[in-house]
């Protein structure tokens, strides 16, 4: 997510607006992104109502048994329709930005 931050005027300039969605808390989800500097918006699913719509659930993969997300990033138009989609099973694992740039400059 780092990489995302220092990329935000990139992502701007293409017309990207970077979501990030987690099953933390509200407060959790706040509290990480301040001590972490982000900038873009942090979205709570606490109830992992997303992550289950989008067949994305680690079933207790988090603390204490949780479900929690597998990593994924996606690229979604105004419609609200799925482009692109890039998922690991590492949470260590994330689309670089340069190839999220790429993946949109592609589909224009």
């Amino acid at each position: 997510m780092r990489s995302i931050e220092k990329s935000l005027d990139k992502f701007k300039e293409a017309g990207i607006r970077p979501i990030a969605i987690s099953v933390d808390s509200p407060e959790e989800s706040r509290k990480l992104a301040e001590q972490s500097g982000y900038t873009f918006t942090f979205l709570s699913d606490a109830n992992a109502e997303v992550i289950r719509r989008y067949d994305l659930v680690h079933a207790g993969a988090g603390e204490n048994g949780k479900d929690i997300s597998r990593p994924a990033e996606f690229l979604i138009d105004s419609s609200g329709t799925v482009r692109w989609v890039n998922l690991t099973e590492n949470y260590t694992v994330r689309a670089r930005p340069e190839q999220i740039l790429e993946a949109s400059r592609s589909l224009k």
